[in-house]
């Protein structure tokens, strides 16, 4: 079981490349609304990635993973 979540916590970050381009390619009006608060949100993902990670929380690698992806998605749909 572990083997498995091994390889599936890079693929999901490796698919937060293609899933910010593809949002980028079909969202570009909303992007230009959206592009500051992406960049908070992007902000306090890190954030919250530094406190999960100093605390005693029982599934801190998953968070972490996950809080990741979304950073990946906001910051490479606002590189577009």
């Amino acid at each position: 079981m572990t083997m498995l979540t091994d390889l599936f916590y890079p693929l999901l970050l490796i698919a937060g490349f293609p899933t910010g381009l593809l949002i980028a390619k079909y969202c570009k009006d909303e992007i230009k609304k959206w592009k500051n608060m992406l960049f908070i949100i992007s902000a306090i993902c890190l954030i919250l990635i530094i406190g999960i990670f100093f605390s005693g929380f029982q599934y801190k690698f998953p968070a972490i993973i996950s809080l990741f992806f979304i950073i990946i998605v906001c910051l490479n749909v606002n590189c577009k």
